[in-house]
C-alpha cells in the first residue's frame, strides 16, 4: 500500500514538472520553435477560448502513457511502474480539465481563484512568468514565478465568467483582482 502511494505521488510529482518543463520550453521558447505544442499554445494565447481539439489530448495522453510506461517498468519493475505511469497521465488529465475550467468557469475556492490569477497573469501580465498551471511550485523553483494579485485582461481575451453580461464591465465580485482594459477607440 505504502509503495502505491509512494509510486503514485512521483507520478503526480513528475507530471507537475513535466507540465512546467513542456509549458516554459515548447510552448514559450522560441528556439523550440516550431513544433506541435507551441503552435497548438500560440493559438491558445492569441484566441483565450482556443483549446485543441480532444482527440489531439487524448493522442497525447497515450503518447505519454507510451513512453513513461516502458522507463518506469524497466526502473522499478511492473506494478510500480504502472502505478507511476498511471498517476502521471492521470494528472495529465486532471491538468487539461483544470486548465479549460480556468477559462472557462469562475475559481471556487482559494485555489481556484489563485489558479485563475496565477495563469491569466501568465496570460496577459507575462508570458515569460508562472508557467505551472496547477501549481506554482516549479516557478518558484526555476525562479519564474511572479505573483499577481491584479490582473489585467484584454477586452478582446475576456473569458465570459468574468464579465457582467448585462454591462460588459468586469463581474463586481472580480473586481478586486481583475481589470478589463479596453481597446481605445
Amino acid at each position: 500500500m505504502a509503495e502505491n502511494l509512494i509510486a503514485a505521488f512521483l507520478g503526480i510529482a513528475t507530471w507537475s514538472l513535466a507540465e512546467y518543463l513542456l509549458h516554459r520550453f515548447l510552448g514559450h521558447d522560441k528556439r523550440t520553435w516550431p513544433n506541435a505544442f507551441a503552435t497548438e499554445h500560440i493559438r491558445h494565447h492569441s484566441q483565450g477560448d482556443y483549446f485543441a481539439p480532444t482527440y489531439k489530448k487524448a493522442f497525447a495522453a497515450l503518447g505519454a502513457l507510451a513512453l513513461v510506461l516502458p522507463i518506469a517498468v524497466l526502473l522499478v519493475g511492473w506494478h510500480d511502474g504502472a502505478v507511476f505511469s498511471g498517476a502521471f497521465v492521470a494528472m495529465y488529465v486532471t491538468y487539461e480539465m483544470l486548465h479549460r475550467r480556468a477559462h472557462t468557469h469562475p475559481g471556487v475556492g482559494a485555489y481556484g481563484q489563485f489558479l485563475r490569477r496565477h495563469h491569466f497573469h501568465h496570460h496577459f501580465g507575462n508570458p515569460k512568468s508562472n508557467h505551472g498551471v496547477t501549481s506554482p511550485i516549479w516557478d518558484w523553483v526555476f525562479g519564474t514565478l511572479e505573483p499577481s494579485t491584479h490582473v489585467r485582461v484584454p477586452e478582446k481575451l475576456a473569458m465570459v465568467w468574468l464579465l457582467d453580461p448585462t454591462t460588459g464591465d468586469v463581474r463586481t465580485e472580480f473586481a478586486g483582482a481583475y481589470e478589463l482594459v479596453r481597446k481605445r477607440a
